[in-house]
């Protein structure tokens, strides 16, 4: 069996859950030629408590060597999402940008950071992009 890459997903889960989903399935079907190990945070962090959830969250990143970020209509404006993007940075992670539309806006956060992109969620441009990186 082939390396699965280590990856953290970062979306805003109110909306493009369902893309992530996506993503996940992807991995899951043997008729498709991608493969990951998803450490993203699928579940609410059981804490009132931001400290601890960034905590949780920080963990979950630093675990990937990859982190994909979906970029949905209002990504830009997920506060959670943009700090993900920080942490992801700071923890020096190779950075996969998927816009989910091609004009979707793109989060200032991923500017000059060398991230790979793909302009579409299609199996292709998210693999090819993967490579890039």
């Amino acid at each position: 069996m082939p390396f699965k890459k280590q990856v953290f997903i970062s979306y805003n889960y109110d909306i493009d859950r369902h893309y992530k989903n996506l993503l996940v399935a992807w991995n899951n079907n043997s008729h498709f030629k991608f493969e990951m190990r998803d450490h993203s945070a699928d579940t609410s962090v059981h804490s009132m408590d931001e400290t601890v959830i960034k905590r949780t969250i920080s963990a979950k990143i630093n675990r990937g060597k990859y982190f994909i970020v979906l970029i949905g209509k209002t990504t830009c404006k997920c506060p959670w999402v943009k700090w993900e993007i920080e942490k992801a940075k700071e923890l020096k992670k190779k950075i996969i940008a998927v816009k989910l539309d091609r004009t979707n806006k793109t989060p200032d956060e991923l500017y000059g950071v060398g991230a790979a992109w793909a302009y579409s969620f299609k199996l292709e441009s998210i693999t090819n992009a993967i490579k890039k990186v």
